[in-house]
């Protein structure tokens, strides 16, 4: 379960997570391919004698440097702290079955901002030979920490029944090589490989955006067509690969897609298939800018364009990552922890003992039924909803009236198979008593007068607890 939760108006932690993280994979999937195409490109300068590629391969390498390493360096730091505090069970629960996985990406890692420095500072000082070589040796261990990462985020969707079968046993690390390669990996990296490509090829046309067509037309035509071709790869291959990776998604998260399909006419189209459309409509513009302004007209390509594209490509990145979150839903490892933090295998034990007493929030026993309502709310709602903000839980509850929210909550709480929320959200665990106090709390945040339907007895009686309790010597 959650610790003390981490509470951000308006927005959510969920939502800190994904503001850092979208930055930080247009950055990092760069980063893989970014290292690929300045190595690939010196190479076919080399070979044809275009010296004149060197020079701006050269700026590009800063840029490149700058990018990789300060910004996807400081967001990955970044998504540690926020995943720390949103949701630290899951983090946990990551940590300690791939301690041997995050301990061999962090040595490809520092590899990796190495290699990107060296290749850099290294620029008309070394052989050509030997640069290629130290610029190759930045594209294998940026690939590399890809490999890796790949592992434990597609883990996240499947982690397999090899895993599960000993999950909550203590013996998830002796299933390590199952977790990692589990039934979404290879799919997952055939998609992260192509996004790679294209970025790599996205970034490139911001440096060649700026060389002065004016002046040296060859060398921009020839150097903007270049990274154009880098976005090819994407766009032919990526509908194959994630055919193939639908394919192995679990049923239920499939489930997800169609229902928002066949629902596209009424406008009731779920969450994950919006973005998907996005993702499919920024991607086709993508294309057509490409095409229009860069390939056919190299020349005249200038930066405003090409950060349009870059615009464009961010978008597609974080509609891709939303719905990648999504289709988790109502898991945060599937099958085997919900998005609040509360394990599968622990549903019955808090429906029976409470959620409250084995709960890090310390509700006094004296406390207020509001009070425990609240704490009830911060620990199993507030992972995915805000009072007032994202996802909003006033929004949601509309005008319902206590009794109204009473029967919705128990609808939550038996998570029947036929249940319209049992698709996106988690059990609501707790005692009779505990789901009581939260709908209680729900009803003040709908009616705020509410909050004086409590019982004046049990009130005073709280207000003399506490105060007992604050003055023990008091006689």
């Amino acid at each position: 379960m959650n610790y003390p939760f981490w509470n951000v108006p308006y927005i959510g932690g969920g939502w800190v997570i994904g503001l850092i993280a979208i930055f930080h994979v247009m950055i990092a999937l760069f980063a893989v391919g970014g290292g690929s195409y300045l190595v690939l490109a010196e190479q076919k300068a080399l070979r044809e004698g275009r010296r004149d590629w060197l020079v701006v391969l050269r700026g590009h390498s800063k840029f490149f440097l700058i990018l990789t390493g300060v910004f996807g360096t400081v967001s990955g730091v970044g998504i540690w702290f926020a995943i720390g505090l949103a949701n630290p069970e899951a983090t946990s629960t990551l940590i300690h079955n791939f301690v041997f996985g995050w301990a061999m990406e962090w040595v490809f890692f520092i590899v990796e901002l190495t290699t990107a420095a060296v290749y850099y500072y290294t620029w008309g000082r070394v052989s050509d030979s030997l640069h290629v070589k130290v610029g190759w040796l930045y594209a294998v261990s940026s690939f590399f920490t890809l490999v890796i990462i790949n592992g434990i985020l597609a883990f996240m969707l499947t982690p397999g029944e090899a895993w599960l079968a000993v999950a909550g046993t203590g013996q998830e690390a002796s299933r390590f090589w199952q977790a990692f390669f589990n039934p979404t990996y290879w799919p997952n990296l055939a998609i992260r490989s192509l996004i790679c490509a294209s970025l790599a090829g996205v970034w490139a046309l911001v440096t060649c955006s700026r060389i002065d067509g004016a002046k040296e037309p060859a060398l921009k035509t020839s150097l903007v067509r270049w990274s154009a071709k880098w976005l090819l790869p994407t766009f032919v291959l990526l509908p194959v690969a994630l055919g193939w990776y639908l394919w192995t998604v679990p049923e239920s998260q499939r489930a997800l897609l169609r229902l928002g399909i066949s629902t596209i006419g009424s406008g009731m189209f779920t969450q994950v298939t919006r973005v998907a459309l996005i993702v499919v409509l920024a991607s086709a513009s993508i294309v057509a800018v490409t095409y229009f302004f860069a390939w056919r007209s190299p020349v005249e390509f200038n930066f405003s364009q090409a950060m349009s594209v870059v615009l464009l490509a961010l978008i597609a990145t974080a509609s891709g990552e939303y719905a990648r979150e999504t289709l988790r839903k109502p898991y945060v490892i599937g099958r085997h922890m919900y998005s609040n933090g509360v394990r599968v295998t622990d549903v019955p034990k808090l429906n029976a003992e409470g959620y409250l007493t084995r709960s890090p929030w310390k509700v006094a026993t004296h406390d207020t039924k509001l009070a425990r309502g609240e704490a009830m709310f911060r620990g199993q709602c507030m992972a995915c909803h805000t009072v007032d903000g994202y996802r909003s839980i006033k929004r949601l509850l509309g005008e319902r009236n206590r009794e109204a929210i009473g029967n919705l909550l128990t609808i939550l709480h038996e998570h029947k198979p036929d249940s319209p929320y049992r698709a996106f959200m988690p059990p609501l665990v707790g005692t009779k008593d505990e789901i009581e106090a939260l709908g209680d709390y729900l009803a003040t945040l709908t009616a705020p007068e509410a909050a004086e339907a409590e019982k004046p007895e049990e009130k005073a009686a709280g207000m003399e607890k506490q105060t007992s309790a604050a003055s023990p010597g008091r006689r």
